[in-house]
């Protein structure tokens, strides 16, 4: 074995010599797992290796490592600890059924030491030359030996670990890979954590040797000045010249559709003998091309060395780009931008590493601009180099972070080393114009954070001020911030469960953020991982997971649901949470544009978070692939450059009442829109969208938000039946348009209660002797006479579950919302489209869930609640059954009380009462009443 393996790096050798300078590393390496990390005492690195790997890649991946079990170690937290103990996960805890409900599944875990090892023949040309091996990125820590001798450690986490090579000939390299979290920078770190990428052990990317002249460029750092229309370039020397050196400097750009090289005059400068260090300015010109969003130009750098006879080229991407904060907004060379964004926590579940190559980052930068945004977080990570090239390329504003989740301010090692990563993060990727904003990591803990964190930023703003910097994502406030991140302006807060705006809060659209920007000092503000609404699994995707990570979480929810008889409900759960969760994102995003003077926000998430527990937030999946309910273009109409906006004090109307709204619209395109004509129209659900009241204003449309257009008044007494309508504005001659539904119910004056013989009431003593006589009943299942374990523990609201009910230890909602068949006749007159929209929200609110789990397994509701997918219960909002010599329809909504103010309520009640009078009320299920009084107290 050891021999085929020498051949095998033998042959890799002779083969990676790309030209003079550079030799290829991929290939095979000699391997050896360290489970006991007692290498260095037996000297591995002075010893062939007996094992072999395919780099670059991680050693799970490659087949080593451990199959996870109910004793694997690790890396982050587990909340709900319910499947090292419950019985319903009993089955998926034995050694040949091993399935983790908590995040997506490794085949192969490992968390230690392994080692590397790779025979290389130096070429005679390389004989005096500075030799380096480039790892592009490790997990984690690196130790390299040369021919058995130490060359040195590194212990950068989100950067290539470089190394000085010395040797001749034939030499040895052997690499000691260790990546336990040694640096505190915290288990839940998206940079370690096994919550998305993984706790991977291996070398990605870049491996390689390259040979430059003694005396070469260590670093190329661009500065734009645009109002000077000018670049300064800092060149630092791998040591000092032993004589002058010449540079001369080149720039160009070239992916703007025309060459412009020969506008840019070449700069040349001499390098005094000494000195290790230049600085020389370039006149960029007067028609310098800037970098944005909506124009995103770059420029080229190249610089050629020469000393001794001998040369070096190195060479830079950049743009001229200023990214500012001003009051309360960041301004993009001069002009107002608003950042509308989302997060990216280092999900990659086909490697458990991130990408190195382009072609998965132009997928996802093309799917932010695709569904409206302009802004990535990269939460408590930075990503590498190819990230970079296409958010330049596609005009996306990136915040890196610098790998934590931690306590700061304790004065260990971690302190220091923080500063240490985020120079390395800076002086790697920071001359690309997407790199905007930087902070040290996400949520830090520590008595001391604020006063470290206002120097780390403090510092920062000192060093270098081509971007802006705060201190932790969501806290704490620092005055030496450039701007705010703050969870507070959002309409689900953590710990809000059902008292926040969008579930103790009649619909509306009139709320937004603007006193909680107001707080001194002022200065922008970017909510912080807004949203977090949940949706029902798309078990569909499960055959994507053709890599390192599994989801069983998934095939644990599959059949939990086939269990519970419901396996064939999972595709319509989908849909009618899908369409929720979009409802919820539309709430959010509009209050934030709705807002003036706001910086922007930061979704959690555009795409599913498959750790802490299994969070489903996305309306894309894990490999940002559009889900079957969401679309970019419906997903645009309200998350785009332009949207216009209505504010609205309620949504539930009747045929007395007057709709009242004030149109207006968010504007962050390159220019202000002139004479712009923007209309509306107020328009039925029938076929032919019969409109009842339009208009058109032409103005002139400023780059902000909040531009005020119109208020409409359109009474609604033409409105003779209960209807849905829609509310469009748009913007003639352009793709921006934006919705939302209004539903109109005739007054109590116009439609009193129905007079049938229906019996309704919310005591089951008296449902029972009803029935008995062979009445038709409707019964309203008060929830306080709910068992708790008969769904009197599961709170209803109107909104999809926040993140998951695993990680935030049960908060509510425990439900993702409603799903019926808008046909049916019991809803005849409540006009819907099969899933929770606003007119549902005062009928859901305080509602009991009917628990169906120990009725006939043929029964199905005539409004579902779709339960949490861990528990997969069968509930319904509305459940009809023959019980003896009666008919009865059990509501766990309240149609009893004050229906002269809850109009939908009213107006459900009385689509019930005509359907339980009509020939086709007829329920197909015969129920024993002793199923129901076993939910009831």
């Amino acid at each position: 074995m050891k021999g085929l393996i020498y051949i095998a790096m033998m042959l890799a050798a002779l083969y990676s010599c790309r030209g003079a300078r550079e030799m290829d590393l991929s290939g095979p390496w000699a391997f050896a797992l360290d489970t006991a990390d007692v290498g260095l005492l037996e000297h591995w690195y002075d010893k062939p290796l007996a094992d072999m790997i395919m780099l670059p890649g991680s050693l799970q991946e490659r087949g080593y490592g451990y199959r996870p079990g109910i004793d694997t170690r690790w890396t982050g937290q587990i909340v709900d600890s319910s499947w090292f103990k419950a019985s319903l996960y009993e089955p998926y805890r034995r050694e040949d059924n091993i399935k983790i409900p908590f995040w997506l599944q490794p085949e192969r875990t490992y968390v230690g030491v392994a080692w590397y090892q790779r025979e290389v023949y130096l070429p005679p040309q390389w004989k005096g030359k500075y030799i380096e091996l480039e790892l592009e990125r490790t997990h984690w820590q690196t130790t390299l030996f040369v021919n058995g001798s130490e060359a040195g450690s590194n212990d950068a986490l989100l950067t290539p670990h470089r190394y000085a090579v010395d040797g001749s000939g034939r030499i040895v390299l052997t690499l000691r890979v260790d990546n336990r979290v040694h640096i505190p920078v915290g288990i839940n770190a998206h940079s370690v954590s096994d919550h998305t990428q993984t706790n991977w052990n291996g070398i990605i990317g870049r491996i390689r040797l390259r040979a430059k002249p003694a005396l070469h460029i260590a670093q190329l750092t661009v500065y734009p000045d645009i109002a000077a229309r000018k670049a300064t370039v800092e060149l630092l020397l791998s040591h000092k010249a032993p004589q002058d050196a010449g540079l001369r400097l080149y720039v160009e750009a070239f992916n703007c559709g025309e060459h412009l090289a020969s506008k840019v005059r070449p700069v040349n400068i001499t390098i005094a003998a000494g000195s290790s260090r230049a600085l020389a300015e370039i006149d960029m010109g007067d028609d310098v091309l800037l970098w944005s969003e909506h124009e995103p130009n770059l420029y080229r750098l190249r610089a050629e060395l020469s000393c001794r006879g001998e040369s070096e080229r190195s060479s830079t991407v950049f743009g001229m780009r200023e990214f500012r904060a001003e009051g309360t907004r960041f301004r993009v060379n001069g002009r107002p931008v608003f950042l509308r964004g989302t997060l990216e926590c280092c999900i990659f579940p086909l490697t458990g590493y991130p990408p190195t190559t382009e072609d998965y980052w132009e997928k996802i930068f093309s799917r932010c601009k695709e569904y409206g945004l302009n802004h990535v977080r990269f939460h408590s990570w930075c990503p590498p180099e190819a990230a970079f090239s296409v958010a330049d390329r596609k005009g996306l504003y990136l915040q890196v972070e610098c790998g934590a989740w931690a306590t700061v301010g304790s004065g260990g090692y971690i302190d220091r080393w923080f500063y240490a990563e985020s120079e390395r993060i800076v002086r790697e990727y920071g001359n690309h114009p997407s790199f905007c904003i930087m902070l040290y990591g996400n949520e830090p803990n520590g008595r001391n954070q604020v006063a470290w964190l206002s120097d780390f930023v403090s510092w920062w703003k000192a060093q270098d001020a081509r971007r802006v910097y705060s201190g932790g994502a969501g806290w704490p406030d620092i005055d030496a911030a450039d701007f705010r991140s703050t969870p507070d302006p959002r309409i689900q807060a953590w710990g809000a469960e059902l008292n926040s705006i969008i579930n103790a809060h009649e619909p509306h659209t009139s709320y937004d953020w603007r006193a909680i920007i107001a707080k001194e000092p002022l200065m922008p503000v970017v909510s912080h991982e807004i949203g977090q609404w949940c949706v029902y699994p798309n078990f569909d995707e499960m055959p994507k997971y053709s890599g390192i990570l599994k989801p069983k979480n998934f095939e644990i929810f599959s059949e939990s649901l086939s269990r519970n008889h419901i396996g064939d409900m999972a595709r319509p759960f989908l849909m009618a949470s899908g369409a929720l969760q979009m409802l919820c994102y539309k709430a959010d995003i509009e209050a934030a544009l709705r807002t003036p003077g706001f910086a922007g926000f930061q979704l959690l998430d555009l795409h599913d978070f498959p750790g802490q527990g299994t969070a489903l937030v996305g309306v894309l999946d894990a490999f940002w692939d559009e889900k079957p309910y969401a679309s970019g273009e419906a997903y645009r109409s309200f998350c785009n450059t332009v949207v216009p906006l209505a504010r609205m004090e309620k949504m539930i109307y009747t045929d007395v009442d007057t709709f009242r709204a004030d149109v207006e619209v968010s504007q962050f395109s390159m220019h202000a829109m002139e004479n712009a004509a923007v209309e509306w129209k107020l328009y039925g659900d029938d076929a032919a969208m019969t409109v009842v009241a339009s208009g058109s204003r032409s103005v002139d449309l400023p780059v902000d938000n909040c531009i005020p257009i119109a208020s409409l008044e359109v009474p609604l007494s033409a409105v003779k039946t209960p209807a849905k309508l829609t509310l469009e504005v748009s913007i003639a001659g352009t793709p921006y348009a934006n919705r939302w539904n209004i539903w109109v119910y005739s007054s109590t004056d116009n439609q009193p209660l129905s007079q049938s013989a229906v019996y309704v009431t919310d005591d089951i003593n008296r449902a029972i002797p009803a029935l008995e006589a062979g009445s038709d009943v409707l019964y309203c299942l008060p929830r306080p006479a709910l068992k708790p374990d008969r769904g009197g523990d599961i709170s209803v609201g109107f909104s999809t579950i926040f993140w998951n009910t695993a990680w935030t230890r049960n908060q509510a909602p425990h439900t993702l919302g409603l799903l019926c068949e808008p046909s049916h006749p019991a809803l005849a007159g409540f006009p819907n489209d099969g899933h929770s929209d606003y007119q549902w929200w005062e009928i859901t609110t305080g509602c009991a869930p009917v628990l169906l789990d120990s009725f006939p397994a043929t029964l199905r509701p005539i409004v579902w609640i779709i339960d949490d997918w861990f528990t997969n219960r069968r509930l319904g909002m509305l459940v009809e059954g023959k019980f003896g010599k009666g008919r009865m329809i059990i509501s766990g909504a309240d149609l009893l009380h004050d229906l002269h103010k809850r109009h939908a309520a009213r107006q459900l009640r009385h689509s019930l009462e005509s359907y339980m009078a009509s020939d086709s009320f007829n329920p197909s299920e015969e129920l024993s009443m002793e199923l129901v009084k076993d939910l009831l107290k």
